[in-house]
């Protein structure tokens, strides 16, 4: 994964160094920012919600989280710092350098974070129990639209 997000990263040493050209679309590139800032934003969810809501010690990392949070973002999607990295990392070098082996890259990076999730889950499942896993059937793990279709029905039934 590290080789993959240094190869994808968006400010690319491939490209940097002359290795890759790729061309260049100004519409694309600044679509490429605001990607890659909400990226980041869901990136940093958990390491600015977690210590507030999630019952983490004072003092202590965010990942000490004693409480499952489900609401905010994590009422939309149960990991929004996996989602944050495709977007920060994959979709924003995609859209900054455009080149087959970024769509190639980006692919397997997706995977490789997709599979990190899943056992991210299985993780959740050991600390949180039945709690957890009845999240997981109502909150979508990184699908964006349908956790907020999700969020929507449910506010309208309300």
């Amino acid at each position: 994964m590290t080789i993959l997000s240094i190869a994808c990263f968006p400010v690319n040493p491939l490209v940097l160094s002359g290795v890759l050209v790729s061309g260049h679309n100004q519409a694309a590139y600044i679509v490429g920012w605001a990607v890659w800032a909400f990226g980041m934003a869901l990136v940093m969810a958990p390491i600015i919600i977690f210590p507030r809501r999630g019952g983490v010690e004072k003092g202590k990392s965010f990942i000490n989280t004693t409480l499952l949070v489900n609401t905010g973002i994590y009422g939309v999607v149960r990991h929004p710092q996996y989602l944050g990295g495709i977007f920060a990392i994959f979709m924003t070098t995609l859209l900054w350098y455009p080149h087959w082996l970024f769509v190639v890259l980006g692919v397997m990076g997706t995977v490789v974070v997709y599979m990190g999730s899943r056992d991210e889950d299985q993780r959740l499942i050991q600390q949180f129990g039945d709690e957890y896993i009845r999240y997981m059937e109502k909150v979508p793990g990184m699908n964006l639209l349908a956790g907020i279709i999700r969020l929507l029905r449910h506010g309208k039934r309300k």
